[in-house]
């Protein structure tokens, strides 16, 4: 998948209240950003930078694999497949949303 298509798959899981209630941002370095708004309601999902609770710098390469369950969360953080910054109770929520 690309950016576009991760969005898309994100804004479908996301829905219109994911529960995180923060904004989460994963951010594919080069490739661009996805950005879930969960604060707002209905929650948004976007590729527009902006300051997050909690980022998660990962390869577009292993968000791919995180939604499409190929990359398990807790597994992907603990072998260094992404590097989670900010409110680490956010990104222990993910699973809600992947």
């Amino acid at each position: 998948m690309n950016l576009q298509e991760c969005t898309e798959t994100i804004r479908g899981k996301v829905g219109d209240d994911s529960g995180l209630n923060a904004v989460l941002k994963f951010d594919c370095g080069s490739d661009g950003l996805v950005v879930i708004d969960a604060v707002a309601s209905p929650n948004t999902v976007s590729n527009e930078d902006r300051d997050a609770d909690c980022t998660v710098a990962i390869t577009l390469e292993n968000l791919n694999a995180l939604l499409t369950g190929q990359l398990n969360p807790v597994t992907g953080f603990m072998s260094g497949k992404f590097k989670v910054s900010g409110d680490m109770s956010v990104a222990m929520k993910l699973q809600r949303v992947v």
